[in-house]
């Protein structure tokens, strides 16, 4: 959400912003929002467009367009991108305008975006110099033909993307030039990873939910060309950066786009050379100097490495993968070297550079996994920015550019997409790659037995992944059963310890083939010379499925047992995943595909289901924290164990989730645990942010819960569809429905009223802090006044009542079942006492009526409560 504001920008600071803008001629004008035009069409696009459009019109800008019509007909983003070529066009009084209106729209809104660009305005004359210097470059003189042949040589190494494909394709790896294949990944500036205390992935998926669906949140989108921008936060231009981002997020690929944008001379040309460095190659090296480092990877810089260090201004450094890194790097001071010549640890090198101690002036990125930066101080770094992943657009042309066939893509993205989970995890680009190679490249297509490849949990996304693996490019002559128990073993003792690459006396000391055909189907080289070659899994997550998957594949039940324990003693959340694999494989259905490679041995899974069922009951206690007893729920969604949660969560009749985030894949697990218990005495999900998309995943199942609790939520009218078919089935057991505190209006009336005229059980609602009063406020009031109605407990409660709507709550007293009516907190006059009264006197049993806090007289008050002698046993609490 926007930040909210009292006024911040006074009239003086208007009118010194308004002398500072006239400084400038057109031509720096120009200049100027042709670098920021992407930031003002996000920032057009996320502000209130009446307000803007007001501030616009004030400055006497002619705007022909009906801009709000646009936005409503066709998006944000269309009606953004209009209003700002329209403005440019329309000369340099407008653009003023523009930049003028922005500067005061930060009474309303102090959006990070918002002051981002507006701190990086204020910069002035030195922008405009750093902007031509980012698109012309510096004058190299006797270095220009090396600059030119290492940006030759970037580019044939960043230009092509290449998919990573299965052994027993029959079509050749398909590679696509970048700048059409890449797509583009959010990126915020942010620190909220530092406290991670969930396996990253599955926070990051939870919080990109909450991210997208609250539209840009309050956290500053960061594009590319903008990483070495100015940044409002540290009041500099940064030359440490630090770029974070889970597994197969893409950190890589942005970082291989980032060179290549920067070799076509796209952004930053203020660098003159540039070089890119991969931790996972760096790791052959235990010491090391930094021009040595340099030479090994871009041998051609020799006769001029000397010169190109002389200007550190104009050098960029990128270091991807610091999580992958076999040194102990950390960024404290008292490691650093001051020599380029110098033979040190690697990771002194890396944090002599972030430190400035060696090449003072030039600038360094970095990447790493948000778990390693948990416990590393990471304050030397003037900007922090993490990749969020794709948006719901990225997704789909991801799924059209995969298949390259409009149907077959269609087809493909709308099944994920009514899939809770796969969707959620296809933020990640890896996951889309599973996703895409498991749904629709295999033979089961073929053979039209596509149901049994189509999972519902992650667990059977892995499994139909590993079963289309061995399916389709397994020979006669290999083993697949030894070669997923050696990588399975390896795996574990990687997750257990905190390895993701391993080499080969690994592979030895867990007898994994290296000559196997489907070997790279799981594992990938991630380095190769002549002594020595590294591997790593294709994704972190592959590693940990494998690392449950060995323990079916050899079972122990001494060892399955430590492991257990072991990874739920891990604080840092590194052993979630493994602890759902396990889980998850422990259902028959979803083990079923490899079954023929499991020697016929269920043991595993008998105590799997042990060990769950007794991590219930250990854990389930009224004060634990709701994302825990979430994580227990997890666990038994992906052991599908329908009969195991009836017989442990459904015995404890309430479930509790108030004040705890709950994104749509958590609605999901919920409404599977619902359904299994069958019935349920209450649910809170008060303030669990859950709006309409976590609604309808939990549609149908709530009529199984007695007490339901949706206050704080930020439903809308729309929703009140969702809560018809909640409360009128004739089973429907729901008696008591709180939607206290949404967004609810009166339009939401007449559907309630419907609702409430076909359901039969209800005995309690409250619909306080919702703006009810409107021309639809009387049906609602008809369907309570019903003879029938078994409501006894009504609230309507700050639901903006005035007199005029008085008349419409006397029909209440034909409710036979009406006792206890809350009417406080609304705009009630002296005019209506008369009619409360009448209210009071007329209803047959009613026990409690609450006026507090209206606008009727302290005389009324008063006399009105004086009716209790006429009607003894009511309270009337004014």
């Amino acid at each position: 959400m926007e930040a909210r504001c009292s006024r911040v920008i006074t009239d003086d600071d208007l009118e010194k912003f308004r002398h500072q803008l006239s400084r400038y001629e057109m031509c720096s004008l120009r200049i100027l929002y042709d670098y920021f035009w992407n930031d003002l069409k996000h920032i057009v696009e996320i502000l209130d467009t009446q307000n803007l459009l007001s501030e616009l019109n004030s400055r006497n800008v002619p705007l022909e367009p009906d801009y709000l019509l646009m936005e409503k007909t066709l998006g944000a983003p269309v009606l953004s991108e209009c209003l700002i070529k329209d403005i440019k066009n329309m000369g340099r009084d407008a653009v003023l305008a523009l930049w003028e209106s922005l500067y005061v729209l930060q009474n309303y809104s102090q959006h990070p975006n918002l002051i981002a660009i507006l701190s990086e305005f204020n910069q002035g004359d030195s922008l405009v110099s750093l902007i031509n210097l980012d698109e012309a470059g510096h004058e190299l003189r006797q270095l220009n033909d090396i600059h030119n042949r290492h940006k030759k040589n970037l580019l044939e190494i960043t230009m092509n993307l290449e998919e990573h494909r299965a052994p027993g394709l029959v079509e050749p790896i398909r590679s696509c030039n970048i700048s059409s294949g890449y797509l583009d990944l959010v990126v915020v500036s942010t620190h909220q990873f530092r406290n991670s205390s969930q396996h990253e992935i599955i926070e990051t998926g939870g919080r990109h939910e909450h991210y997208l669906r609250k539209k840009y949140s309050s956290m500053e989108r960061i594009s590319s060309n903008r990483l070495f921008r100015w940044c409002h936060r540290s009041a500099c231009i940064p030359h440490a950066v630090m770029m974070v981002g889970v597994p197969g997020v893409g950190k890589t690929t942005l970082m291989q786009k980032f060179v290549y944008d920067w070799v076509n001379g796209k952004h930053y040309q203020r660098f003159s050379f540039v070089f890119f460095f991969k931790f996972r190659d760096l790791n052959r090296y235990d010491e090391i100097s930094l021009d040595k480092m340099i030479l090994e990877q871009y041998p051609d810089l020799h006769s001029q490495l000397d010169n190109i260090l002389r200007y550190p201004e104009q050098l960029l450094f990128i270091f991807d993968g610091l999580d992958e890194s076999v040194h102990n790097i950390e960024f404290g001071p008292q490691n650093i070297c001051f020599n380029t010549k110098e033979t040190v640890n690697l990771g002194v090198v890396v944090v002599s550079l972030v430190r400035q101690s060696l090449l003072k002036g030039s600038s360094i990125l970095l990447t790493s996994r948000p778990t390693k930066l948990a416990s590393v101080d990471i304050g030397i770094f003037q900007r922090v920015s993490e990749i969020m992943g794709f948006f719901p657009n990225e997704r789909k042309m991801y799924f059209e550019q995969f298949f390259q066939d409009k149907e077959l893509s269609e087809k493909a993205f709308q099944y994920v997409r009514e899939n809770d989970t796969l969707y959620t995890f296809c933020y990640i680009p890896s996951y889309c790659w599973i996703v895409c190679t498991v749904l629709f490249r295999s033979k089961a297509i073929n053979n039209d037995q596509q149901s049994s490849f189509k999972p519902k949990t992650v667990t059977q996304l892995f499994v139909s992944y590993v079963a289309n693996i061995l399916l389709n490019h397994c020979t006669d002559t290999e083993s697949p059963m030894e070669l997923m128990n050696s990588i399975g073993r390896m795996a574990q003792h990687g997750i257990m310890n905190r390895i993701l690459t391993f080499d080969s006396k690994d592979f030895e000391t867990f007898e994994v083939d290296s000559t196997s055909k489907i070997l790279s189907a799981f594992v990938s080289e991630t380095y190769r010379n002549p002594t020595t070659t590294t591997y790593s899994f294709l994704h972190l997550t592959l590693q940990e499925f494998f690392s449950a998957l060995s323990h079916f594949l050899n079972y122990s039940e001494k060892e399955l047992l430590s492991s257990l324990e072991r990874a739920r003693s891990f604080s840092d959340g590194r052993g979630e995943m493994f602890l759902r694999f396990l889980c998850g494989l422990s259902d028959g259905t979803t083990i079923s595909p490899l079954r023929s490679h499991l020697d016929g041995k269920p043991s595993a899974s008998e105590t799997v289901i042990r060990w769950l069922s007794q991590e219930v009951k250990e854990r389930w206690r009224p004060e634990a924290d709701p994302r825990e007893i979430m994580n227990i729920l997890t666990y038994l969604f992906e052991s599908r164990n329908e009969q195991l949660v009836h017989s442990t969560i459904g015995s404890h009749g309430k479930l509790d989730f108030s004040e705890c985030h709950l994104t749509p894949v958590d609605c999901t697990i919920l409404a599977f645990i619902l359904k299994s218990c069958r019935e349920t005495d209450s649910l809170n999900l008060d303030r669990c942010f859950i709006q309409s998309e976590g609604l309808e995943r939990l549609s149908g199942v709530l009529h199984t819960v007695t007490e339901l609790r949706l206050s704080n939520n930020d439903l809308k009218d729309s929703d009140m569809q969702i809560i018809y078919k909640v409360i009128t089935p004739q089973h429907s057991r729901v008696k008591v429905l709180r939607l206290r505190n949404n967004s609810l209006t009166w339009a939401s009336c007449s559907a309630l009223a419907c609702a409430l005229s076909e359901n039969r059980g209800l005995m309690e609602l409250n619909v306080s802090r919702n703006n009810l009063a409107g021309p639809e406020f009387s049906d609602l009031m008809t369907t309570l006044s019903c003879p029938t109605c078994t409501i006894s407990c009504l609230s309507l409660s700050q639901i903006k009542l005035t007199d005029e709507y008085v008349p419409y709550l006397m029909s209440l007293s034909s409710n036979p079942n009406l006792t206890h009516l809350d009417l406080s907190h609304n705009f009630l006059t002296d005019v209506s006492a008369q009619h409360i009264q009448d209210l009071i006197l007329s209803s047959p049993n009613l026990k409690e009526i609450r006026i507090e806090v209206n606008d009727i007289t302290k005389e009324k008050e008063g006399f009105l409560r004086q009716l209790t002698a006429l009607k003894p046993g009511l309270a009337i609490i004014a």
